[in-house]
């Protein structure tokens, strides 16, 4: 592939607080969130978001970090180049004060940002609520944004934080323990969670999976992957990205249906319902 311009995304800069950002959106009908994974909105983050527009629903992505519409693909911006693009945003992102990186029992002060925007996307798009992704580093802001009753659809593609360091880090996500009782009492009351990664994934470790298991119980619908399922042209040495650059995008394989799988719930929380 190669750079995306998002030009036929609606651009706006949205201040939620102190804070302004530049936000991208597209369709009409209930808001879903489309949360970049690292390194940005790249193009097959963008055509994620296009495939919900076109399913009745606004896709809404918040550019967070990284070049808005860059390919970080090695064939578009050389070996160098795309180790350089990944590194130097997560690096940035690290030492940023609005990302949760390695502590434990702590929401990411972004998902403020993120849940302001979920309120002010429901008020311009209306339906019974609002949908979210959150994608690798970005995948557990998805849960975080669920402590508001407002958001009705989250999905965690891939959920990486806190990063392994340790082995205990494996079975946390980036949510404080009250943010985290939250969420289950919503579950318990009907919220349901959706959850995807590849077997293989140490970026997205499975017991991670079994503490989201352990702590939302049913509600939590979980999809996992066989590696041999992923695109063998990745952008990592191992499957991880499961809606975007391990996508094969043809019906049948099992990140393809993986999608629309995810698509339907959205349309099923965001749409069907409302009818």
């Amino acid at each position: 592939m190669a750079d995306d311009a998002l030009d036929d995304f609606t651009v706006r800069d949205v201040t939620i607080g102190s804070t302004t950002r530049r936000v991208y959106s597209q369709g009409s009908g209930p808001a879903v969130i489309v949360i970049a994974e690292m390194p940005g909105i790249s193009p097959k983050v963008a055509d994620f978001a296009r495939k919900v527009a076109a399913r009745g629903l606004t896709a809404v992505m918040p550019s967070l970090f990284g070049v808005d519409g860059r390919d970080p693909h090695p064939s578009n911006l050389g070996r160098i180049g795309a180790v350089q693009n990944m590194v130097g945003t997560i690096a940035r992102a690290c030492i940023s004060r609005e990302f949760t990186v390695l502590a434990t029992g702590k929401t990411s002060p972004i998902a403020d940002w993120l849940r302001g925007l979920a309120a002010e996307e429901h008020e311009r798009c209306g339906g019974p609520g609002v949908g979210a992704v959150g994608m690798c580093f970005t995948g557990g802001f998805a849960l975080a944004m669920a402590i508001d009753d407002r958001l009705l659809a989250p999905v965690l593609s891939q959920p990486s934080l806190p990063f392994g360091i340790i082995p205990s880090r494996n079975r946390k996500i980036d949510l404080s323990a009250a943010d985290l009782a939250r969420v289950r009492s919503r579950c318990a009351a009907g919220l349901q969670v959706m959850g995807l990664r590849f077997e293989g994934d140490r970026l997205s470790p499975g017991n991670r999976f079994d503490h989201l298991r352990e702590q939302l119980g049913d509600a939590f619908i979980a999809v996992e992957l066989p590696d041999s399922a992923a695109n063998p042209d990745s952008l990592l040495p191992t499957p991880h990205s499961v809606l975007t650059e391990d996508l094969i995008d043809e019906p049948g394989q099992p990140t393809h249906d993986t999608r629309e799988r995810v698509l339907d719930f959205f349309v099923e929380k965001l749409v069907t319902a409302a009818g």
